[in-house]
């Protein structure tokens, strides 16, 4: 089955106050578990708080670096990488997260690496 990766841009999200999170998260936790249930939930996530880091492989080894190219945190969010049979229903689950998150979501279709 097709996987899609359902995300959100941190840019998305209105400001909400530690209690309005609070419920977001009370919400949502019962609709990760019907996705689990549903055999649709691969994994979700997002960024912490940690300061990010670069690898620059262009000289030919490795060379990291403190922060990013870009803002990531600023880009990313959150996002759920569900397994399901078509886009139907990626669609289903991406507009549930929508709803129970109360902002925005896109969905990608995930292509993992063959090997």
């Amino acid at each position: 089955m097709p996987e899609y990766v359902i995300f959100f841009n941190e840019e998305w999200v209105p400001e909400f106050s530690e209690e309005e999170l609070r419920g977001k998260s009370a919400v949502l936790r019962p609709l990760l578990d019907e996705m689990r249930s549903a055999g649709a939930l691969v994994f979700t996530g997002g960024l912490d708080d940690s300061p990010p880091f670069s690898v620059d492989p262009s000289g030919g080894e490795p060379v990291f670096s403190d922060g990013p190219y870009t803002e990531t945190k600023e880009h990313l969010g959150g996002f759920a990488v569900v397994d399901v049979p078509d886009e139907d229903a990626a669609r289903h689950w991406a507009g549930r997260i929508a709803v129970a998150c109360g902002w925005p979501q896109q969905v990608n279709r995930f292509q993992r690496p063959r090997g």
